[in-house]
């Protein structure tokens, strides 16, 4: 079954940076890590995926440095696919396509599916219980060192992200505040539907 788990898995990470290309595009301000991954394209050089990779590795030392014990090494494994995806959806698939000009009321319906879809590509690939990204580990990483809430760690790597986003020039608008608040309640809503799927959950435990 581990091969069934690797396909939802991958599709779950190439549903999820569809919804994160979506966002970007829709102008409305994308998620507070895409708009710093692609703000520092924009201002520094590299590609969105490129940037996307080397925070996240980054992040696996900052992880373990926080927690007083070893890199996990196998983060490596979804940094990998996961920036390839992110490349694939904005730079490729998407390079073309330009949604400021398009009105105010489509965007805004891009910009919700885009996180519908987003948050339910996270859910699916947080259920196969295989290598987890070092973003999904920051937030308990510190909530366990400084004794923060779940909540409140999330806030503050928001709030940093965001102002770093903004420096670098990202596509920072209202809806990375709305990221910020809705992705959380969005992923678990997918959570609880998938938790009812007898499919999903064979798949899970095999």
């Amino acid at each position: 079954m581990i091969i069934k788990r690797t396909r939802l898995y991958i599709l779950g990470m190439l549903i999820t940076h569809l919804g994160t290309a979506l966002s970007v595009k829709s102008t409305i301000g994308a998620g507070f890590w895409s708009a710093f991954f692609v703000g520092a394209s924009h201002s520094i050089g590299l590609t969105p995926g490129m940037w996307f990779a080397l925070s996240q590795i980054t992040l696996v030392f900052i992880n373990a440095f926080l927690s007083n014990r070893q890199p996990v090494w196998l983060a490596f494994i979804p940094i990998i696919i996961e920036s390839v995806f992110f490349d694939f959806w904005l730079t490729f698939a998407f390079n073309n396509v330009s949604l400021a000009n398009v009105p105010l009321a489509f965007r805004i319906i891009t910009f919700i599916s885009a996180l519908t879809i987003a948050s339910f590509g996270i859910s699916l690939y947080l259920y196969t219980n295989l290598p987890r990204s070092p973003v999904d580990q920051l937030f308990v990483t510190i909530s366990e060192r400084f004794r923060l809430s779940i909540g409140l760690s999330q806030s503050i790597i928001a709030a940093t992200i965001t102002l770093f986003a903004f420096l670098l020039g990202g596509p920072i608008g209202a809806g990375t505040a709305i990221s910020v608040f809705l992705l959380g309640p969005f992923i678990q809503t997918w959570v609880n539907i998938l938790s009812h799927s007898k499919h999903i959950k064979r798949i899970q435990y095999s």
